[in-house]
């Protein structure tokens, strides 16, 4: 019998034990209420002997899907998993009666529900001594027969509930997620740093703040084609305008480009906005966030700041590295005299023997971005700040006092990519308008990802901003690297595909 014919005639299996509980009036019940989780319980109980927990007499209601089963005659065994773990059920027929035979038709992968007392057998496993037992959920679907995860990357991906019940790593993986995510907001609204959490639009009538090709669509009441954000920047900044002087957003962006282990078209950042500061006090911040996330949530680790990532061991405890971008193409590149670094004829026919294919509108700052981007970014294995940023590549950072052809901004790289992107901004409302200009020129010239221009947000910069700073951390790239993860696929819930075809369902079969 093939794998896919064994898998049906289980289906159909399961789909005539549903049937005869739809005759009994028995499916989907909805008046089970738990009393307990069972990582609670574990972690109540942990390290105490059987009589301690016996004489606890502690009575339970618990549930989740059940994950193994053996029976054993007149008594059975079973686990379940909830969502903050698992516990075993001891199942006896002499106290469950005619419920007991019932239980002996449940398949791996119900739902199911038990109250009883807590006990520990003789092998030493916390378990639920069950008085009571029900059918909450017939599952319909066999679960994969390995219970380490799915053999089939893309299957993880796309039946990703799947990937959460048997792949212990992954649900582990989304746990550590939602910690990160909850540190960076205590670490933001500490006395320490007193930032607001604010929302600004997912939809904008002009796109900006990054130099990105934005995802269209079309508001139908106000007649008005309309952009998803490719970044919250122009709307934060507005904010700094009106007074409040320290703002955080953590938001999701949509960018209408390709799809890789380190790009999704939908995506997670942390912005933030910091008035009377410059980009030098945000790379303190950066690394201070960074380096007090493993303290804190690798606290059980004797080196919690050492982060296993793709092989290789990034130490977030040690000072992060900080290197003005000439610099590094200078080390990469000897070829390459110091004093030409802004010398666009000598960056261009460097490029040419690196295979760079160049755009006749760039001028030498997008060149040696490009040559950074070929010869140094994936050595930046320990963190590392790259800073002074040529002004052409950044349309809203502040010029730099002594070089108005760079500004103050700094890129954040760990193992080779980049997780934040940073500066002191540019509050000239003059040189911000000049500077809308040159990329809607380039635009016009065909560049997809530059800049509209936005006559609202050169109003509000003519009101007066105060001297700020602003930070984007790209949360997806973060939770890669706390852990260990290769691709950002692997950290988000619901990642892009491309849609099936023909999903054959089980209740149409």
């Amino acid at each position: 019998m093939s794998e896919d014919t064994q898998g049906t005639d289980l289906i159909a299996e399961r789909r005539g034990k549903l049937a005869r509980l739809r005759d009994q009036g028995q499916a989907y019940p909805n008046d089970f209420r738990i009393d307990a989780f069972v990582g609670d319980l574990q972690a109540e109980f942990e390290g105490k002997e059987p009589p301690e927990v016996e004489a606890t007499a502690r009575h339970v209601s618990v549930a989740g899907r059940m994950l193994a089963k053996r029976i054993m005659g007149k008594a059975s065994f079973a686990q379940i998993q909830d969502a903050s773990g698992r516990i075993q059920l001891f199942l006896q027929s002499k106290t469950l009666g005619d419920a007991y035979d019932a239980f002996k038709q449940f398949d791996i992968g119900d739902v199911v529900a038990a109250t009883g007392t807590l006990m520990r057998t003789r092998t030493g496993e916390l378990s639920v001594k069950v008085e009571q037992v029900r059918l909450l959920t017939k599952s319909l679907r066999p679960l994969p027969d390995k219970f380490h995860g799915l053999a089939d990357v893309e299957t993880r991906y796309r039946q990703r509930y799947v990937d959460l019940i048997v792949n212990e790593q992954a649900r582990e993986t989304f746990k550590l997620r939602a910690k990160l995510v909850r540190y960076i907001r205590d670490f933001l609204e500490s006395p320490d740093y007193r930032y607001m959490e604010v929302e600004t639009p997912m939809m904008h009538p002009i796109p900006g703040g990054a130099t990105a090709r934005p995802f269209q669509t079309h508001h139908n009441a106000l007649d008005l084609p309309m952009y998803l954000r490719v970044a919250p920047e122009l709307y934060l900044k507005r904010l700094v305008v009106g007074g409040f002087d320290r703002v955080y957003e953590i938001n999701r962006n949509f960018r209408n480009e390709g799809v890789s282990t380190r790009h999704n078209p939908e995506f997670t950042m942390l912005e933030l906005y910091q008035a009377y500061a410059n980009y030098s006090d945000l790379m303190d911040l950066t690394e201070n966030l960074i380096r007090g996330a493993a303290q804190t949530l690798y606290a059980e680790r004797e080196k919690p700041t050492q982060l296993p990532w793709e092989g290789r061991v990034i130490d977030v405890g040690q000072a992060f590295a900080r290197i003005p971008m000439a610099d590094a193409v200078a080390r990469s590149n000897p070829q390459v005299q110091t004093t030409d670094l802004q010398n666009r004829e000598v960056l261009a026919a460097h490029a040419m023997t690196l295979d760079i294919k160049l755009d006749k509108s760039w001028g030498w700052g997008r060149i040696l971005l490009e040559i950074f981007e070929s010869t140094v970014e994936a050595d930046l294995i320990q963190p590392t700040f790259i800073t002074q940023y040529p002004t052409e590549v950044s349309p809203l950072s502040r010029a730099t006092d002594n070089d108005p052809e760079v500004t103050d901004r700094f890129e954040l790289f760990v193992g080779g990519k980049e997780l934040a992107n940073g500066f002191s901004e540019l509050n000239d409302p003059a040189d911000q308008a000049a500077r809308f200009r040159a990329q809607v020129d380039a635009k016009d010239a065909g560049d997809l990802e530059a800049m509209h221009f936005d006559a609202d947000y050169i109003r509000a910069l003519e009101y007066g901003m105060p001297p700020t700073a602003g930070l984007g951390v790209g949360i997806d790239r973060l939770v890669m690297l706390f852990t260990d993860s290769s691709s950002i696929r692997d950290v988000l819930l619901f990642p892009h595909l491309r849609p099936e075809t023909n999903i054959e369902l089980a209740v149409d079969s």
